[in-house]
């Protein structure tokens, strides 16, 4: 089984693919659950724009979405000039880019779910928590989100094992950089593009598919539990 170790730029790979994805994650899932909460219980001009704006990156082209990136963070961006001049910092061909094009196809995956959650909360439940006299961001922590728990979970492990598969937008935004930028989905593809990467090849798709099918079971399992806590019933 020697020919399944990972080499260390393999290993190099792996663990920056864990980077982005989790920091992706820490981003995007709290606009996550504002969006979901905002798509569920309010009304106001343009919803329905904003919930396709939201679910835009679903049905654009990967590579798209990294041009559009590209444009707005790049150093002579609006963006990325601004913040270039002002904080010295470039998203553009680092880690970090990577992180905000992983955090940017995962949102609609984790919103969809999370809204769902939120829709399933009986309002009632809220109004009487209001009608004893608790402020409104205390019903929403107290009452709320706990209710909709394993939906933000289902959500975040969504988008979690989708950040860790992104490419399109990834390497149209940061390029393909080897230990800056080359997360599992760019080593994979640099490994079919050489006559000999065929063992490279099979080593990570081996263990990008261990990754995402651990992901949903555990996010499976976890929603289970959860459900149980809150008094749901268990499938």
């Amino acid at each position: 089984m020697a020919f399944l170790q990972l080499q260390p730029q393999e290993w190099q790979a792996l663990t920056l693919t864990l980077k982005v994805a989790l920091v992706a994650l820490a981003f995007a899932l709290p606009l996550a659950i504002f969006a979901a909460y905002g798509l569920a219980r309010w009304r106001f001009p343009g919803h329905g724009v904003v919930n396709a704006l939201i679910h835009m990156p679903l049905v654009l082209p990967p590579v798209v979405t990294g041009y559009i990136l590209l444009i707005l963070f790049g150093r002579s961006g609006p963006v990325g000039r601004s913040l270039w001049d002002i904080f010295g910092i470039s998203f553009a061909f680092n880690w970090m880019g990577a992180a905000i094009a992983a955090g940017v196809m995962a949102f609609p995956l984790m919103v969809r779910p999370i809204r769902l959650a939120f829709e399933a909360v009986d309002p009632k439940l809220e109004e009487a928590a209001s009608s004893l006299g608790a402020h409104r961001l205390v019903t929403f922590l107290v009452v709320t989100l706990p209710l909709t728990f394993p939906g933000i979970l289902g959500g975040a492990i969504l988008g979690f094992a989708k950040a860790m598969g992104e490419f399109g937008a990834t390497i149209t935004f940061v390029s393909n950089i080897p230990g800056e930028t080359r997360t599992l989905s760019l080593a994979l593809y640099t490994a079919t593009q050489s006559p000999s990467g065929d063992l490279a090849a099979f080593r990570l798709t081996l263990i990008a598919a261990i990754v995402a099918f651990g992901a949903l079971i555990a996010s499976e399992v976890w929603a289970r539990r959860l459900r149980k806590r809150i008094g749901g019933v268990d499938d």
